[in-house]
């Protein structure tokens, strides 16, 4: 039962949805509760940093092999799958342990998983969408959604609980996800039904993809990305510094998920009027221009209009990104090549973290401007891509 797909008469659309869904809870739970329970544990912010950095760090390099393995399998589901419910065994360990080493060892561990099934889901559900002629956005917005719902409940959850409520339920969250990932449906086409692949030429093995045109954009988009860590480390305290009250700053961050759910929920109405680099470009673009207004510490009244771009920074660009992918590559190597894309925004994550530490302490909020220009590096990638080779528009989809 565990990997036979079942509620056959369920739309694919809406299991997936559902998966979506419950795929972020848990991290929506983490993200707040995570610092506090180590905290109570006796663990400094030095060790709290490496046992939230050292999974990205394994991660960028088993996304590789698990996306190549995903497209060597029957269908992607297998993989996804069998990975939610490794995901949701492995944090049941939490349960035995309270120093460092056995905290980091478990919860890397547990890390692992979700992570590398997440380019795999995303290239699956790209792939299913376009041949149902349903909307991959809107699926996906779902994630987000379940995200933002675990934000707020869990700061609840502190007040009625303390931190001894946390491992509870963040294992009652991953085995949530692995009892709705036994739902998902199939999502490779038949053999006998036309792909997206038969209707223009496009890659089907790596190597055809790996030129610079290609490269670029997906370069230029893992750049941006990675600008928006000196948002999510230090906002909060770049912006409590400026005088901004907690009551303020909490609102301030869920404006920037509100208008990434939102983003995603309305792609459907634009996102096949544009081609997907044209898309990524005026992401980067309105990034370049995000940063350069933060670095002048805005008041309250700006940082609202300024959050809810948030859904053009990063959401837009995201979806520019698979998009691009779709467009040139079968579903022989989708998945590998959507995980080189996340390797490579994982990547930026890392130097990121590393460098905006670093340079805030130097600069405070002018350090906005630092990621302000290398924005506009990557903006400057996917323009030359778009120099190289211009993009094509059909019936199906944008490039």
């Amino acid at each position: 039962m565990a990997l036979t797909e079942v509620a056959p008469r369920v739309s694919p659309e809406l299991r997936t949805t559902a998966f979506y869904f419950t795929y972020f809870m848990a991290g929506g739970a983490s993200v707040v509760f995570l610092p506090i329970w180590l905290a109570e544990k006796g663990i400094n912010p030095e060790q709290t940093g490496i046992i939230n950095a050292l999974p990205i760090f394994l991660i960028i390099a088993l996304n590789l092999v698990v996306g190549r393995i995903a497209d060597r399998a029957s269908d992607w589901r297998q993989v996804i799958v069998i990975g939610a419910l490794i995901a949701g065994i492995i944090p049941i360990g939490l349960l035995w342990v309270n120093e460092f080493w056995g905290i980091l060892l478990v919860w890397t561990l547990a890390s692992l998983p979700p992570g590398a099934i997440g380019p795999v889901m995303d290239a699956a559900t790209m792939r299913m969408t376009r041949r149902n002629g349903t909307d991959f956005g809107t699926i996906r917005a779902w994630g987000t959604v379940g995200y933002m719902l675990l934000n707020a409940g869990t700061g609840f959850l502190v007040v009625w609980f303390g931190s001894d409520i946390f491992v509870p339920l963040f294992i009652g969250l991953v085995l949530l996800r692995a009892a709705v990932a036994l739902f998902l449906p199939k999502f490779r086409a038949p053999v006998n039904e036309a792909t997206i692949g038969a209707a223009r030429p496009v890659a089907s093995k790596l190597r055809e993809v790996l030129k610079p045109w290609f490269l670029l954009p997906l370069a230029g988009f893992s750049i941006i990305y990675g600008t928006h860590w000196i948002l999510n480390a230090f906002a909060a305290l770049l912006w409590k510094q400026q005088g901004i009250s907690e009551d303020i700053i909490g609102p301030l961050i869920a404006l920037g998920a509100f208008s990434e759910a939102a983003m995603m929920f309305a792609w459907r109405f634009f996102g096949g009027r544009v081609s997907a680099r044209t898309v990524l470009l005026i992401s980067a673009g309105v990034t370049v221009l995000r940063w350069v207004a933060m670095a002048f510490s805005p008041p309250v009244w700006l940082l609202i209009p300024l959050q809810m771009l948030h859904g053009v920074t990063f959401a837009l660009g995201y979806l520019g990104g698979v998009h691009f992918i779709a467009n040139w590559t079968s579903e022989d190597i989708a998945a590998e090549t959507q995980s080189y894309f996340v390797v490579a925004q994982q990547a930026m994550s890392v130097i990121a973290l590393v460098g905006f530490g670093w340079i805030v302490g130097a600069l405070g909020p002018h350090g906005y401007f630092v990621a302000a220009a290398f924005a506009a590096v990557g903006a400057l990638c996917i323009w030359l891509s778009k120099a190289m080779v211009a993009p094509k528009k059909d019936a199906l989809s944008v490039n």
